[in-house]
């Protein structure tokens, strides 16, 4: 196993090389514990008009949420893939006045058996649910399916 700050490192540069929406939001990986991804986006690049998160910008992060906890989950476990957002629902509750922090968490045997369908089958899916709070109440859920296609990454 790789050590999970190398881990979150790589990722952080992944997404800010490869994906330059990434880059000019500014994300940034807070935490990951092997189940649950926390990231975070400072307000000022992500704000719209009216000096509130940006709904492009939640939705964005969310997006890169989910996508990061798979890339970490798969690299942890020797695995890896080409990993799309293949269904996507949003619903934004909240206004978010600070600084945008998402987080998502996966269930350890679903993931298991994800993983194992990967390797079984060349593709798995899997359905994750990213949040942001905002004053310590949910401001924006994400729910997202992910497909993950055995192909090398990039």
């Amino acid at each position: 196993m790789t050590d999970r700050a190398d881990l979150c490192r790589e990722l952080q540069d992944t997404w800010h090389r490869d994906i330059p929406l990434a880059a000019a939001m500014a994300i940034g990986v807070v935490n990951y514990d092997g189940h649950t991804l926390a990231v975070r986006a400072p307000l000022t690049p992500n704000r719209n008009l009216h000096g509130t998160a940006f709904a492009g910008s939640l939705f964005s992060l969310c997006v890169l949420t989910g996508w990061g906890v798979m890339w970490l989950g798969l690299k942890e476990r020797g695995a890896s893939g080409l990993i799309v957002v293949a269904d996507s629902h949003i619903r934004y509750r909240k206004a978010v006045s600070g600084d945008l922090v998402c987080s998502c968490t996966t269930e350890p045997a679903a993931f298991a058996a994800s993983v194992e369908q990967l390797v079984a089958s060349g593709r798995t899916r899997l359905a994750l649910v990213c949040t942001i709070d905002a004053d310590d109440k949910p401001a924006v859920i994400f729910e997202g399916t992910y497909v993950v296609h055995a192909k090398h990454e990039h």
